[in-house]
């Protein structure tokens, strides 16, 4: 059995154990020690593992650590243990104090269940505050298993393990930031986008706060379908086959002609946009909810309540010249040219007409 399967079979145990665990001794006997033998040292030898080891903190004396590995005479990995309930979220200054008066190198700081580890990568021979990598052995996630690994008896390598944890950490305050950003955007992340979708036009913090929640479930559906994708290969095993063309038909039938068409709509950030202003403007009127959108191949029209009967306005911004087209009384088309897409908060008047028109005067504000 190799050691991720090891590692998988001791995270199971962890399920069985952790309700009866009750102390911090119960924690240590029942899940840290355990895992000390799990990284291949021999926890009845105290050339390889000292329970209790002596770290003196200046004119404190008698300060102890739980547990440390030992490497040719010296202690390599300081271990403190915490009962199985707590959030070690305020033990770090403890474990900083043990680690400045030793020659150990890292240090973790653990409930039985999920491990902390820690070096000196910001400052030599002072703890850093954020560990470089952490482990919750219910959630295992295969990427850091092989991590592990690496403080294993047989592979242990200060040097190595050193530049390990310097590319781990950057790596895991990577992912942080991408966690943070998926799910609520900054507006410095949203402004990223913007630039390259409004090449060359200001980004005013109005289009930032338009574009959040659009871009925000860009990257969801984006992740959804990468992994939807991936899935199928998977299950597959190939990818899906082209459609072959009958050599019977010479033309395509209407229901296939519509959904090339389907596929050529492309909704643009500008559209999205000008969108936007027109919900922006008629919210003193009607509420936002009853506001939506269709796209074609070329124009966005403007709904209220998805009737195609009550079309407020179209949005002509796919040829060389953009135009706003307001539904008149006969529903014909008032078309207004525009320089730039906010140029349609001018025309608040015109949409506030059209939309009265479905929404009744006594609905009006």
């Amino acid at each position: 059995m190799d050691f991720a399967d090891e590692l998988r079979q001791f995270a199971r145990k962890i399920e069985t154990l952790s309700p009866h665990i009750k102390t911090e001794e119960a924690a240590k006997t029942s899940l840290v020690l355990p895992f000390i033998q799990l990284l291949g040292y021999d926890i009845f030898d105290p050339t390889e593992v000292v329970p209790e080891f002596t770290a003196d903190v200046g004119t404190k004396k008698g300060e102890k650590v739980d547990y440390a590995i030992m490497r040719g005479g010296q202690p390599a990995i300081l271990i403190e243990a915490k009962d199985i309930d707590d959030p070690l979220a305020s033990h770090e200054s403890q474990l900083f104090r043990y680690f400045t008066t030793t020659p150990a190198k890292f240090a973790i700081l653990t409930n039985g269940i999920r491990y902390r580890f820690y070096s000196d990568l910001e400052e030599p021979n002072k703890m850093d505050t954020v560990p470089f990598l952490e482990i919750d052995l219910l959630n295992l996630k295969e990427p850091l298993v092989a991590e592990l690994k690496k403080f294993h008896k047989e592979s242990f390598d200060s040097e190595t393990l050193f530049s390990t944890a310097v590319n781990l950490k950057y790596v895991t305050q990577v992912q942080a930031i991408i966690s943070r950003e998926l799910n609520e955007p900054s507006p410095d992340f949203c402004r990223f986008f913007l630039k390259e979708i409004q090449a060359g036009k200001m980004i005013r913090q109005s289009l930032v706060e338009r574009f959040q929640p659009l871009i925000k479930k860009a990257l969801s559906q984006f992740i959804t379908e990468t992994l939807n994708d991936r899935l199928k290969s998977a299950l597959t095993g190939t990818s899906a086959p082209e459609p072959t063309p009958s050599v019977q038909t010479e033309q395509a039938s209407p229901a296939a002609q519509e959904s090339e068409e389907r596929d050529q709509i492309v909704t643009t950030a500008e559209e999205l946009e000008g969108f936007f202003i027109v919900k922006s403007l008629l919210r003193g009127i009607v509420s936002p909810k009853r506001i939506t959108y269709r796209d074609n191949i070329r124009y966005l029209t403007v709904f209220l309540d998805g009737s195609d009967r009550k079309w407020i306005c179209r949005l002509y911004f796919n040829g060389p010249k953009r135009y706003l087209a307001v539904a008149t009384e006969d529903k014909s088309e008032n078309r207004i040219p525009l320089s730039d897409v906010e140029d349609i908060f001018k025309y608040e008047a015109e949409l506030t007409a059209a939309a009265r028109r479905y929404v009744g005067e006594k609905e009006a504000s």
